[in-house]
């Protein structure tokens, strides 16, 4: 995986350890960096990196 992937749902769900629901969920909030193509959520792998990292120091960089 490199960090300019792009991930389904699926993958995302599958890379987190989270349910494709929580997924879909997150995304439609605007809580997770991601983008529609179509009518399908994608999300860049280095943009949700960078989020596990805010996450775990609580929006500090």
């Amino acid at each position: 995986m490199t960090d300019d992937e792009i991930l389904t749902v699926k993958e995302l769900a599958a890379y987190l350890k989270i349910a494709e629901k929580t997924a879909y969920r997150f995304a439609s909030e605007g809580r997770l960096p991601s983008f529609k193509v179509g009518g399908a959520w994608r999300f860049r792998k280095s943009e949700i990196d960078q989020w596990t990292k805010e996450q775990s120091t609580g929006g500090r960089k």
